[in-house]
């Protein structure tokens, strides 16, 4: 195969982790190529108000960010594919990644796929979805300072959404599907001592109430059916998140809940593939860590480069 045909690096996933590689990766002579994606933008496109940002004093839209950022590593002619990737072959050099209508050749990659959080499945849930329904309590739970809100979960990402909340929200009830949490000990002793949380067991959440904001919740008593319902300003759902790496399965080193094990902050089990954002990241999972990966990702890819010693540029970012 042609050298010209291969390319300096490909970065897979086009939120703030994604674009913030591009953005360095661009700007250290990488010249990267972004496969975006069909949903392209990641979580934040599905964020209404952003205030955590740096930056943005009034805050700003989840889809304004993103576009900005991309618009930003446009700027340094980043090149961008619109389309999912459908396989990667990271057994050889140099890598290769099909997408629906090509198939891809690069010398480096990162992966910055992020991670999807988990919902009910509700219709009235998705409707509600950024008028008062939530997934991250440390990106939203501002907006419901002083206010009543449910946390649905047992396990740890539920407890430390409980914990946060309970320091903002005048009320926070905790709904579980089962009598007893899942999460670590220390993480349920420390919720139970809020004076204002509380836990209702046994209990499913059937529907989101509301029309433009949410106004409460239908619950169910799984043990005996019955029905009632709970008043309530917002929801956060706390059931966990699933990484988006079915596409590197068989390829890369993955954990046990599917996330990319992660080698020295950026590198993975294979040399020359490197990963950055909520893909990698189970816990902190904000922007703005996610954007800081980025940047270590594209920099660490910079030095990687540069120690496999890749013959003179030839063709835009090809090799």
């Amino acid at each position: 195969m042609n050298d010209s045909q291969v390319e300096k690096l490909i970065i897979i996933g086009s939120g703030p982790a994604g674009l913030t590689a591009a953005i360095y990766g661009a700007r250290g002579n990488l010249n990267p190529l972004v496969i975006a994606g069909r949903e392209a933008g990641g979580q934040l496109v599905l964020t209404t108000d952003v205030d955590d940002y740096p930056g943005f004093e009034a805050g700003i839209q989840g889809p304004q960010l993103m576009e900005k950022m991309r618009k930003q590593s446009e700027r340094f002619a980043t090149r961008f594919i619109n389309e999912d990737v459908i396989s990667v072959d990271l057994k050889k050099q140099p890598f290769g990644i099909k997408t629906e209508t090509q198939t891809l050749k690069t010398a480096a990659l990162i992966i910055a796929t992020g991670a999807s959080a988990m919902w009910l499945g509700l219709q009235s849930e998705q409707r509600l979805r950024g008028k008062g329904v939530s997934a991250c309590a440390v990106c939203d739970g501002f907006f419901f300072k002083g206010k009543t809100v449910a946390v649905i979960g047992g396990g740890d990402t539920a407890m430390r959404e409980a914990n946060y909340l309970s320091k903002l929200c005048k009320q926070v009830t905790v709904i579980h599907r089962r009598d007893a949490l899942r999460a670590q000990a220390a993480l349920q002793e420390l919720v139970k001592s809020k004076s204002n949380v509380n836990f209702i067991w046994d209990s499913t959440v059937e529907e989101v109430l509301g029309q433009d904001k949410v106004t409460g919740v239908k619950v169910k008593n799984t043990q005996t059916g019955e029905i009632s319902q709970l008043e309530i300003d917002g929801l956060f759902i706390a059931i966990g998140h699933k990484p988006n790496t079915d596409f590197l399965k068989g390829q890369l080193e993955l954990d046990k809940k599917g996330y990319v094990v992660v080698e020295n902050e950026t590198k993975t089990s294979i040399p020359g593939v490197f990963v950055a954002g909520d893909v990698a990241d189970y816990k902190y999972r904000q922007a703005v860590t996610a954007a800081g990966a980025g940047c270590k990702a594209s920099l660490d890819v910079e030095e990687y480069l540069e120690g496999i010693k890749l013959p003179t540029e030839g063709n835009g970012g090809r090799l």
